[in-house]
């Protein structure tokens, strides 16, 4: 199994224990004398299995993100470079939107309020960093199809 294929199924797993929780939650309390609309047991038994496949997953998927190097860096550490300059885009991406508000002033006598930092400036930053997150994810998706999962 490549680890793209990994990282698909975890994320039906996911999916799927939301769902049996949300059913199981539906089914757990009848009223006396009635029987549920599903078996509350087999829901169960379903969500166990689940999380024993994505407990199993999760340990290999960590397992060959650590082991696994894609342009000089394990899988983990580019994963957390795209994770923090997803964090860096988001904020500063605020800022151009903070910088490039023009205060209306009805007169001119009004005090006049101005950016503290340049939204050019800025902006510039924002359209680096996006693109280097879009290029770590292609690095990474290509990665991911192409490495088979460690057990």
């Amino acid at each position: 199994m490549k680890l793209a294929e990994a990282l698909q199924e975890r994320a039906d797993l996911n999916r799927k224990i939301e769902e049996l929780r949300r059913r199981l939650g539906n089914v757990i309390l009848v009223q006396e004398g009635e029987k549920p609309v599903e078996d509350p047991t087999a829901l169960l038994e379903e969500l166990n299995a689940a999380l024993e496949r994505l407990e199993y997953l999760m340990a290999a998927i960590n397992l060959t993100n650590c082991r696994t190097k894609a342009g000089g860096m394990t899988l983990t550490a580019l994963i957390a470079r795209k994770d923090a300059l997803t964090i860096r885009l988001s904020a500063y991406r605020d800022l151009v939107y903070s910088a490039g508000q023009n205060t209306n002033r009805a007169r001119g006598t009004e005090i006049r309020v101005k950016a503290a930092l340049s939204a050019a400036d800025l902006q510039k930053i924002v359209d680096r960093t996006a693109k280097e997150i879009r290029e770590l994810d292609n690095l990474l998706q290509e990665t991911n199809w192409k490495t088979k999962l460690m057990e």
